[in-house]
């Protein structure tokens, strides 16, 4: 049986055949963002089901962040939905035009990895990985450990995952449950804005500034019920913010007062930042901290080293047993090589992205242009309409990433990445944002 949604035919005679459907219509464009779904027991009448059926259909879509239900108003599509992630918002770099907006980090910085994996593969071969065997790389374990107990990172067990976001996942499924609400960074990270929902969790979002989130805000998100808390202490994507010293004194004071928050720290800034870590670790039951390789050794490195409180690492550490086993210890290794033999120069590379950050920021202020970056590889830049900045952008010649990718409720605004820049782009570029951000012309009509 099937149900017409304006040109799509909803299909399926199970509550998962029925999510399925729909998920995969939000996904491909079918089904749009805001278009509202028929009442439950309509559907259920159009498809020949229990109503009972459909009712979980859609209880089984909300909880995968696809559709919202907003009492009698019914149900409708996310205006954001997870199905559709924010990575699709991206933009057409124009033939000979310079790409700012992926995020990335110059190759000119990263390390040679054929030397460290030849390392690895050369112990691989000695003394070759078996089922059964410590999933953790006890060179990695040693020389991670040390650096973070030198940042101040609270001693706790070590785990290794595929990445920082496979780590925040982890931690969060570890801890919560479908319908809970996580504190979230606004603007922050689009990936983890996507995940979140797609896990069945809520986002509650907390405001930034240059030295991180607010306290204020983190303080109403954790009294209105938030379970979790996930902050990024350096190179804050997109925005660039850094947590003070005194900043992390507040949020801890915070923190304080709400001791069963599950607090996760995302450090994927270490290697290339050269501000101080504040870690916010110690004053909740549970904590996870992560490092993640990518920024520094490489975005195929798909790495991660992860601490925190017994329960939840031991929590993690269950749960990749039971699927992928365990990270790579060829990766492992390898990573273990160029981290402690220093194969990043990090004052080098932390000086060579300062000075492109710098030199755009400073180039926008010249010209009347608010734009913040303290710390990574991108300047954010706080616009009236983003859509048009972009576009603007786009016919200059210059391709920027839309805050769409980046917002829940913060006010609009383009990231753009330097890591492409050189200094003889800074003023030509710094021009072309000028001249985009600034409000189109009035239209008068005789």
């Amino acid at each position: 049986m099937c149900f017409v949604l304006g040109e799509y035919r909803i299909t399926g005679r199970g509550a998962a055949e029925i999510a399925a459907d729909v998920e995969r219509a939000v996904g491909s464009g079918e089904l749009r963002p805001g278009q509202p779904l028929p009442p439950m027991r309509e559907l259920a009448v159009q498809l020949g089901v229990n109503p009972n059926t459909v009712a979980a259909a859609y209880r089984i879509l909300r909880e995968r962040g696809v559709i919202e239900t907003a009492g009698r108003r019914g149900s409708r599509v996310r205006p954001k939905p997870a199905t559709t992630a924010r990575e699709q918002l991206r933009v057409e770099v124009p033939p000979g035009g310079r790409d700012l907006s992926t995020g990335n980090p110059d190759p000119a910085l990263l390390p040679r990895l054929a030397p460290a994996l030849a390392v690895a593969a050369e112990q691989g071969d000695r003394r070759p990985v078996r089922y059964g065997d410590d999933p953790v790389d006890a060179d990695l374990a040693r020389v991670a450990r040390a650096e973070l107990d030198a940042d101040g990172v609270p001693a706790g067990p070590l785990t290794v995952t595929s990445g920082s976001l496979d780590a925040i996942e982890r931690v969060l499924t570890a801890h919560l449950k479908p319908g809970d609400t996580v504190a979230v960074e606004d603007p922050g990270w689009g990936s983890l804005l996507d995940l979140v929902p797609a896990l069945g969790l809520h986002t509650a979002p907390v405001g930034v500034d240059d030295d991180g989130p607010r306290p204020d805000e983190l303080r109403r998100a954790l009294e209105s019920g938030a379970r979790a808390l996930i902050v990024t202490g350096r190179a804050q994507n997109p925005t660039g913010a850094s947590v003070t010293a005194t900043r992390a004194r507040a949020l801890r004071a915070v923190l304080r007062d709400h001791p069963g928050t599950l607090l996760i720290e995302d450090d994927h800034g270490h290697g290339i930042v050269d501000l101080p870590l504040h870690p916010l670790a110690g004053v909740t039951r549970h904590w996870a901290f992560v490092r993640s390789a990518a920024k520094a050794y490489g975005p195929d490195l798909r790495l991660a080293v992860l601490t925190g409180d017994a329960v939840t690492v031991d929590r993690v550490r269950g749960r990749l047993s039971l699927g992928p086993g365990w990270v790579s210890l060829l990766l492992q290794r390898a990573v273990a090589h160029l981290w402690a033999r220093g194969a990043v120069d990090r004052a080098a590379v932390a000086r060579s992205y300062r000075d492109r950050r710098a030199g755009l920021v400073d180039a926008l202020a010249e010209r009347g242009v608010d734009a913040h970056g303290r710390s990574g590889m991108n300047v954010w830049v706080p616009v009236p309409d983003e859509t048009g900045a972009v576009a603007r952008l786009i016919q200059a010649g210059w391709a920027v990433a839309p805050g769409a990718r980046f917002r829940l409720a913060s006010r609009q605004g383009i990231r753009i990445t330097v890591s492409p820049l050189t200094a003889e782009d800074i003023t030509p570029l710094a021009d072309a944002v000028a001249e985009a951000v600034r409000p189109s012309p009035a239209r008068t009509y005789g």
